[in-house]
């Protein structure tokens, strides 16, 4: 049954991204207020450039360290530009098979090459959740997922 289950009926919509030229602290600042461990760049087209995660604001701590100044800097400079993508009609089960192999803890899901959300650890738990108890329906976001992906929108 879980092998039925698609990518696009538990994963979550964007709340936050970045811009490439945001200052760093004011990322890490968002991704605190959020609780999550990472967000998409986005330019200013709406094409995803990349990925700020809370690994890559370790560095910002240690250049913070290592050269005895204040944090400083721009989303840019700490992102990672190769970013592994999903497709929103993906199985469940292909992406926690890349949660094992890895060590990423969400992934952008992307709709004919468009930013539409991500899918994190916690949501394919959820999807376990859904197969195991035989009472349970599927538990989107406050809205349906189609009608999420028709009005997602790159901020």
């Amino acid at each position: 049954m879980i092998a039925s289950l698609k990518v696009k009926d538990y994963m979550t919509i964007n709340k936050c991204n970045f811009s490439p030229d945001m200052d760093i602290l004011r990322a890490i600042h968002q991704l605190l207020e959020s609780r999550i461990s990472g967000a998409p760049v986005i330019d200013e087209h709406g094409n995803m450039i990349g990925f700020l995660s809370e690994k890559d604001c370790m560095r910002v701590a240690l250049d913070a360290g290592y050269q005895q100044a204040g944090a400083a800097g721009r989303v840019s400079e700490f992102m990672s530009n190769s970013v592994e993508t999903i497709d929103v009609e993906a199985p469940i089960l292909e992406v926690a098979e890349l949660f094992l192999k890895g060590s990423y803890k969400r992934f952008p899901v992307v709709m004919n090459n468009r930013l539409v959300g991500t899918i994190t650890r916690q949501n394919i738990l959820r999807a376990l959740e859904y197969i195991s108890s035989p009472d349970s329906t599927p538990k989107p976001a406050k809205q349906s997922t189609k009608q999420h992906i028709r009005s997602a929108k790159i901020i």
